[in-house]
């Protein structure tokens, strides 16, 4: 889950099964004391599968869930990316060795954390160059990059375009959903 309608599409489909949480959060459902038995789990499975969510039941899933979710919400807090080491801020969020959560991203995703982080960025540049609200020097600063340069040969070099090449399209198809990144 990785924005507010998921939330509430999830909390539809818990409520529709007679399932009361504690709590719901991007990416997590806090059950506290309740267990679910082998029929309500498969229920659960069967009636949010269509609708592009997945139970993850074993630990290295919910880790690399985590971490994604992690990384989303630190791309979603412009004032942390600028002063926040990304190694830091993962360590402290999962608790775990950043080195061991690197090793299993990278096993599982084909992707190293870096370049997951990247990609979130470079969606996060072409929401703001979308919405048009703020010039690239303030998106640059917002995002942490150390200079227009620096965005602008990332971007380039993950998109394939400039960001006024991007802007100047206005769209046309080429952002990604942050969960299909």
């Amino acid at each position: 889950m990785v924005c507010d309608r998921c939330i509430l599409v999830i909390q539809n489909a818990l409520d529709e099964l007679d399932i009361k949480p504690l709590q719901i959060q991007l990416g997590e459902i806090d059950l506290g004391e309740l267990n679910l038995d082998n029929d309500q789990i498969e229920a659960l499975r069967k009636k949010i599968s269509p609708l592009g969510f997945e139970l993850i039941s074993d630990k290295k899933s919910q880790l690399i869930e985590k971490i994604k979710k992690s990384i989303i919400d630190l791309v979603q807090k412009p004032e942390e990316v600028e002063k926040t080491k990304l190694s830091v801020y993962l360590s402290n969020q999962v608790f775990h060795d950043y080195t061991y959560l690197s090793n299993l991203f990278s096993s599982v995703e084909s992707v190293t954390i870096e370049q997951y982080f990247i990609n979130q960025k470079i969606e996060k540049v072409k929401e703001l160059l979308v919405y048009d609200e703020l010039t690239l020097t303030e998106i640059a600063y917002r995002l942490g990059y150390s200079s227009v340069a620096h965005l602008s040969r990332q971007f380039k070099k993950v998109t394939g375009q400039t960001p006024s090449k991007f802007k100047a399209l206005r769209d046309n198809g080429l952002r990604k959903s942050i969960d299909k990144v």
